[in-house]
């Protein structure tokens, strides 16, 4: 009796040991264009931290692009376990078409899953030539903008968005002004990119126009690759509050048996050695006390929501980024 039980042991041994060998070491983020950096740090910190705590060391590899191209991409094929998008309605098309994320998102993680959150900011030329102070000054015919194509970029659809929001600040929701100052600003803009790391190459690297509009965590990581000795920092009077959502690929997920794998490594984004680093990376984190402990790199700004602008993510979809909806309106055949 004991013989066999020892051989049903060794039996069920071998059974286990390939199921164990097969648990995936590896995860592919699909992330928004300019995160390139961000995800190169967080994803060092997160193997590291990963090896101490369990010894086992994993891979983080990364997919980026515009954040909409990135939703497609997920749609049509691209094996990515996670999303770390940069505009809420990327993922929710993701739940809508075809349920590859879960309904519930939002509620996965904290902060309506986003762990870290941004917000249009301008990079001038040294000494601000143009004297460019806040968005009206976007406008003016002296004046050329840089920002990516909001049909593809959800960074250009925040610039999009807030642009409109402090318009309709400006001229009491007078919606006539509002739409000609948008189609102006985006006369303004010489080339449209297809992301925002592409806008920056024309910016930086080809110095074509005099603004660049872009998350304020790439403005300054701009300022500190180049030289900020090249560039100014404009914070506008009034931006728009830019959240990350992060979310399982539950599809790829399951089929690849890397949820715990998945889930752990969006939690780390939350931990406050995660926050150390997003924020070293520019972005303005929800720890308080990280928070505390970079406030001074960080200036008070009055930031507006998607909700109390435009109703909410839905109501922006369904008015302005849908087919025939006010972003083509107003872009046109650009």
């Amino acid at each position: 009796m004991s013989r066999l039980l020892l051989v049903g042991a060794a039996v069920l041994g071998l059974m286990a040991g390939p199921a164990a060998a097969e648990a995936p070491t590896s995860l592919l983020n699909a992330s928004y264009d300019i995160s390139r950096e961000l995800f190169a740090a967080v994803n060092k910190a997160f193997v590291e931290k990963h090896k101490a705590e369990t010894g086992v060391t994993v891979s983080i590899d990364q997919s980026h692009g515009g954040s909409s191209k990135q939703a497609r991409a997920v749609l049509e094929g691209l094996e990515a376990d996670v999303v770390t998008f940069n505009q809420v309605t990327d993922v929710q098309t993701l739940v809508d078409r075809g349920g590859a994320v879960a309904a519930d998102w939002k509620t996965a993680f904290p902060n309506n899953a986003s762990p870290y959150y941004s917000l249009p900011a301008f990079l001038v030329r040294e000494g601000n030539p143009k004297g460019v102070k806040d968005w009206s000054d976007l406008v003016r015919d002296d004046v050329k903008v840089i920002f990516p194509n909001p049909k593809t970029s959800g960074n250009a659809r925040y610039t999009y968005l807030a642009a409109t929001a402090f318009a309709r600040e400006a001229f009491d929701g007078d919606e006539e002004k509002v739409d000609a100052f948008v189609t102006k600003l985006f006369d303004n803009v010489p080339v449209f990119d297809t992301g925002g790391r592409a806008a920056t190459t024309t910016f930086v690297e080809r110095q074509t126009g005099d603004v660049l509009i872009t998350f304020e965590a790439e403005v300054r990581g701009i300022a500190k690759e180049y030289g900020e000795d090249k560039f100014d920092i404009v914070i506008p009077s009034v931006s728009l509050l830019a959240e990350f959502p992060v979310a399982i690929v539950e599809t790829v997920a399951e089929r690849r048996g890397s949820r715990d794998l998945a889930k752990s490594y969006l939690d780390f984004l939350y931990s406050a050695e995660g926050q150390r680093v997003i924020a070293a990376n520019g972005n303005r984190v929800h720890d308080e006390t990280v928070k505390a402990e970079v406030a001074a790199d960080f200036p008070e700004v009055r930031l507006v929501t998607v909700e109390d602008v435009f109703g909410g993510w839905d109501k922006v979809q369904a008015e302005h980024f849908a087919s025939d909806g006010k972003l083509d309106e107003l872009y046109g055949s650009r």
